[in-house]
């Protein structure tokens, strides 16, 4: 069950980075397209959504440092920090944004959430 939980963490941390491109370097071209906007609305909502790329990039961090830190504590600690974080986005972005982030965000935070704590 660990290595399973791992791997799920892994797997939210790279869909993570490719949020942080998404909303950052890359909101002007394919995160327009990924996130169904005019070039003009684009353009208006690129400074708070390379703010938000920031924040999911601290969430990356988090997940990482939880991966790899040579301390079990501290690593257990930026594990559930991160998954928590993640889930609660993901259940804000359900009733702010779009329903479907729940399914893509929160749900498996949750499920690696509790492979990871009973694994550990």
């Amino acid at each position: 069950m660990a290595i399973a939980a791992q791997v799920l963490i892994g797997l939210i941390l790279l869909a993570h980075v490719y949020f942080v491109l998404l909303e950052t370097v890359l909101f002007k071209t394919r995160g327009r397209r990924v996130f169904g906007l005019t070039a003009e609305k684009a353009e208006i909502m690129a400074p708070a959504m390379s703010n938000q790329g920031c924040y999911n990039g601290f969430l990356v961090a988090a997940l990482a440092l939880g991966l790899l830190h040579p301390q079990p504590e501290v690593a257990r600690a930026f594990v559930v920090y991160g998954l928590a974080c993640i889930m609660v986005a993901g259940v804000w972005g359900a009733l702010t944004v779009k329903k479907t982030i729940l399914f893509i965000q929160s749900v498996p935070a949750a499920i690696a959430l509790a492979l990871y704590l009973l694994s550990h």
